[in-house]
């Protein structure tokens, strides 16, 4: 049975964004339109209590949306999610571009998403010709994962996202992605032998993100541990 969801959305920002960040269509057919045209959406935060009122225009956040980016110090590359809590009022909490770390960690109420489980993934003619590469086992006792998630989302350092299929073989016991992993791949020029550090974004009921990270101290450990293992085969290799 499918865990019920939130409805939610989130924005990678690109530059201009202080002028206006677009409703993606999707959401928007589902879940605003036909809505009051005037009725202004409240966003609020866990950076403070006050609750900012901002014009929505067709499918466009306008009037309004540049102070809330101001007073959050939102910038290029940054990741807004939006969570509708109902009469347009949406709880936001904006990520940095690599999901790695939350913009305030000193709030009352923390916010319930996980950014704490990252994993290394490399990219194999196997991996790409099946258009399917697995989680390691780890990977099941991460919150922001399970077993009734379908899809996530993959996230560039850029801040530009791909979809793909989620699953759980339970031949192999691990999570895998598919359906999209072949994409993200060559949109990104990936070659054989190209490593990604995976930093996993997610509250266990939203569609869970999967945000390139490469600047975060325990992804630079997961490359050296990588590196490391291989030095060592390869001194084994060549003693015997």
């Amino acid at each position: 049975m499918e865990t019920s969801r939130e409805p939610h959305f989130f924005k990678p920002l690109l530059p201009g964004f202080h002028s206006g960040v677009a409703i993606p269509l999707d959401f928007y057919s589902k879940h605003i339109q036909g809505a009051e045209i005037n009725k202004p959406w409240k966003l609020r935060s866990d950076a403070s209590d006050q609750i900012w009122e901002v014009i929505r225009e067709g499918r466009t956040l306008t009037k309004g949306w540049k102070e809330f980016t101001e007073a959050h110090d939102l910038r290029i590359g940054d990741i807004v999610i939006f969570k509708h809590e109902g009469d347009m009022v949406f709880h936001v909490t904006p990520f940095g571009p690599s999901c790695c770390e939350i913009l305030w960690s000193d709030a009352d109420d923390a916010p319930t998403f996980s950014y704490d489980y990252c994993f290394l993934a490399e990219v194999t003619p196997t991996n790409q010709k099946d258009d399917k590469m697995f989680l390691p086992v780890e990977a099941m006792r991460c919150g922001a994962l399970n077993q009734q998630c379908k899809e996530v989302k993959l996230v560039n350092k850029e801040g530009k996202s791909w979809t793909a299929r989620f699953g759980f073989s339970e031949s192999d016991g691990a999570y895998y992605i598919s359906r999209g992993w072949r994409k993200f791949c060559r949109d990104n020029r990936c070659t054989n032998g190209d490593l990604f550090v995976f930093n996993v974004v997610g509250d266990g009921t939203t569609t869970p993100l999967l945000c390139v990270c490469p600047e975060r101290k325990e992804c630079t450990e997961l490359l050296i541990k990588h590196f490391s293992r291989i030095d060592g085969s390869i001194a084994s290799t060549s003693r015997n």
